[in-house]
């Protein structure tokens, strides 16, 4: 596969999940809500297109295979229910930025599970990038109570799409892409969909500028962005495929100070850029590591 191919479609994903904050941001329902139709309006579309091109989806898989997609729906049904919630709590830019520390997890999860030992400049990163998510954590709890379980709720969405990230690193080498996210989409959508009954959400009663909201929510973050990634993983590690994502917090921060006016206070510009410094250090070290082989 040609490489400037695989960049190409990962600035695309990079482009629509920048969009995603700002379009919950403005969405009134509940954060549960916004995650079934998300999930459950993108595997539709996928299930749809495996039938028009006559592809099996759950018959492709093997029973393994089959556990591993479900857990990684599960995965993603968390990720999403504590970062939309955490865009009630707390400000886009903290949300996002602290959502985009995933690569570090995504480091040693990679070292546990995958026995991929990183180096000592890796480690130095993930230290940086969660010393920054403590500079922005510190600063939002001085500002005001709530903020801080909006950040809790943030890091938390970064520890469950690291694993999200893993798991389809594993399979997406064997498994096509229409294949892996229509079951990975639809296993997410079902967890989401008991967490927002359990939670007595409607799922109905709102009204049409808030169904195309939900509906633009599907199809620009999830159906384009989302499953580029998982395009990618194929190609690239689950460690870069996460890195490039922390271009989001840059357009997602924009987007909120032109469309929501949320002010950007230079505590917060300081903890992004470490952040960014900490996990740019780790795709510098994999980068090495790579060329070395």
């Amino acid at each position: 596969m040609n490489k400037g191919r695989v960049i190409a479609v990962l600035i695309l994903g990079l482009t629509a999940i920048s969009f995603a904050s700002i379009l919950i941001k403005l969405c009134t329902a509940p954060a549960l809500v916004i995650a079934f139709y998300r999930l459950s309006l993108a595997a539709a579309f996928y299930w749809g297109l495996a039938r028009i091109k006559n592809r099996p989806v759950w018959r492709s898989l093997d029973a393994k295979q089959k556990r591993l997609a479900v857990l990684s729906g599960l995965f993603l049904a968390a990720h999403f229910a504590f970062w939309i919630t955490s865009l009630k709590y707390t400000s886009v830019a903290s949300s996002v930025v602290l959502v985009a520390s995933a690569p570090a997890f995504v480091v040693i999860g990679g070292r546990l599970f995958l026995k991929e030992r990183p180096t000592l400049s890796m480690l130095i990163g993930i230290a940086v990038a969660l010393a920054g998510a403590i500079v922005i954590g510190a600063a939002d709890f001085r500002a005001e109570h709530s903020s801080l379980i909006g950040n809790i709720l943030a890091m938390s969405g970064a520890l469950a799409i690291a694993g999200y990230l893993l798991i389809g690193r594993k399979l997406r080498a064997r498994i096509d892409t229409m294949i892996y996210v229509s079951v990975v989409y639809t296993s997410a959508a079902i967890f989401t969909f008991l967490l927002a009954v359990l939670s007595g959400n409607s799922f109905i009663h709102y009204d049409l500028q808030t169904f195309v909201l939900l509906a633009a929510i599907a199809l620009v973050p999830q159906v384009i962005g989302h499953t580029s990634f998982n395009w990618a993983l194929k190609y690239f590690s689950a460690t870069t495929v996460s890195i490039i994502t922390l271009g989001e917090p840059i357009g997602a921060s924009i987007l909120a100070l032109i469309i929501l006016g949320e002010r950007l206070t230079l505590i917060k510009i300081f903890g992004g850029g470490v952040i960014i410094a900490g996990l740019c250090t780790v795709l510098i070290s994999e980068t090495r590591e790579y060329n070395d082989i």
